[in-house]
């Protein structure tokens, strides 16, 4: 099992959900009431054997009883409570991760009244800035909100959503779709099945659309510039839309968010989910990967799908009893901003500020098209291998515009020997690990000669008398 396992306050909860006595509970496992009753003040730590009588006598996810939950949760209570407002009180991990395992419906509460405090302060400022400027109020950029309050719901599901996964997998099996055709086959399904055709055109519009629905004419237009791909994401979506609506609709009624925006946001996502799972069905994807090792251009040529499609399905293969290496994705522009963002890991993203400069990802523009792999290392101790790269997305003419990324995949350490990437790599040199952090704003580290910026709650420690090489020395 690794580290011994001290989940008391999880597996009280778990057993009071199910209105069992500890004395039932305790004789259900075969063990005594008292001995029980200290794993459950984490007074003893649940061993190997009394976790395998768990998951055999009822049938419980492993998943439940692990750190990676707690451990995303405290990550986020730091960067919360390192925030000005709070006089900087920034709290040690530790006692962090003591305060999620007590009472981590308390702390997912705290955290919700943070970031709506974060929105607010957001939209104050802006507006105060626009009245400055003597602009228009309307542009209020507080529409970022419901992008953070998704992101939560998919790191909450650990970024896998069973119900799509498997009514892709389902479809894709009764349909008889074949690995490398997905255009083709999706485009007879959907005019065989829902009566829409699909029409390429060359006229992409001022706004630059890919993809355009007419439900009058029940008519699908996609972008001939768009490689045949990327128009097979753009099919799947839409059939993860009119296909399994209700299924997105209910999935999206149980979150329960605060507003339609997220709502809507989040049916986006979930569609764009079951592309993926659709043209990289479950089962079939998991296997190829394994064999050939996680390597991500190969899957890319095996599916027709893209680098980032197949680094973005990579990180959702979570199914309780069949998971792949749990990764992060990531996408980053070339100002450092992160798009798009999906973790199965316990990787800490900051949630405000960019990301750390000596993150392999910011070095992949610097190398076009080269994977670049990095051992990293986060202030919390937990390593990572790394992999990342740059795609770009092309318009299709000339003077047509261009988006480039870089696209970051990553696992813990000890997952490193499953991937391809890391042949020729020495994952015991320590002296090789790079000391990254989530972002300057919330990182600890003393000795960084690329922050950008100190710590928020840091109180600075100026001595006019001397320049070292560390930018910001703090107390």
């Amino acid at each position: 099992m690794g580290r011994k396992l001290y989940p008391g306050p999880k597996l009280r909860r778990y057993r009071e959900q199910l209105g069992m006595a500890q004395n039932d509970f305790a004789d259900t496992l075969g063990i005594s009431a008292s001995y029980l009753n200290q794993i459950e003040n984490n007074q003893r730590p649940l061993t190997a054997s009394v976790l395998l009588k768990l998951t055999n006598s009822f049938d419980v996810d492993l998943q439940t009883f692990s750190d990676e939950q707690d451990d995303r949760l405290a990550a986020e209570l730091r960067e919360a409570t390192g925030d000005p407002l709070l006089q900087g009180m920034p709290l040690d991990l530790r006692e962090l991760k003591d305060v999620v395992a007590v009472s981590p419906a308390m702390v997912k509460a705290f955290l919700t009244l943070y970031r709506a405090y974060q929105e607010s302060d957001t939209s104050y400022r802006n507006l105060a800035e626009e009245l400055r400027e003597g602009e228009a109020i309307s542009a209020l950029s507080g529409a970022q909100f419901p992008y953070e309050e998704v992101r939560d719901y998919f790191y909450l599901r650990n970024n896998h959503i069973e119900e799509l996964d498997q009514a892709a997998e389902q479809l894709y099996s009764a349909k008889g779709f074949r690995v490398g055709n997905a255009e083709k086959d999706l485009i007879r399904f959907l005019s065989e099945e829902h009566g829409i055709s699909c029409v390429l055109t060359n006229e992409r519009g001022t706004s630059g659309e890919v993809r355009h629905f007419d439900p009058k004419t029940s008519t699908l237009y996609l972008c001939e510039a768009q490689t045949s791909a990327r128009r097979a994401f753009q099919i799947a979506y839409q059939i993860g839309l009119v296909q399994f609506g209700n299924e997105i609709k209910d999935l999206i009624q149980r979150a329960s968010f605060a507003s339609r925006e997220t709502e809507s946001v989040c049916r986006i996502g979930l569609a764009n989910y079951f592309a993926g799972a659709l043209i990289m069905p479950y089962n079939l994807f998991l296997a190829e990967a394994k064999r050939c090792k996680y390597d991500v251009e190969k899957l890319e040529l095996r599916f027709g799908s893209t680098f980032e499609a197949v680094c973005h399905r990579l990180s959702t293969l979570q199914r309780p009893g069949a998971k792949g290496v749990p990764f992060y994705f990531v996408r980053v522009d070339m100002a450092g901003n992160i798009s798009k963002r999906q973790s199965a890991t316990v990787f800490n993203f900051a949630r405000s500020g960019g990301a750390c400069p000596l993150w392999n990802v910011h070095e992949a523009f610097s190398s076009p098209g080269r994977i670049l792999t990095q051992i990293a290392r986060m202030p919390d101790g937990q390593t990572y291998f790394c992999i990342a790269r740059t795609v770009t997305k092309r318009g299709g003419g000339y003077l047509d515009p261009v988006r480039k990324f870089a696209v970051g995949l990553g696992c813990q350490a000890q997952y490193a020997k499953e991937l391809v990437y890391s042949a020729g790599v020495d994952l015991d040199n320590d002296e090789a690990v790079v000391p990254i952090g989530p972002g300057c704003r919330v990182c600890e580290r003393r000795d960084c000669p690329q922050r950008a910026f100190p710590p928020v709650g840091r109180r600075l420690d100026v001595d006019e008398n001397r320049r070292g090489f560390k930018p910001y020395s703090f107390a």
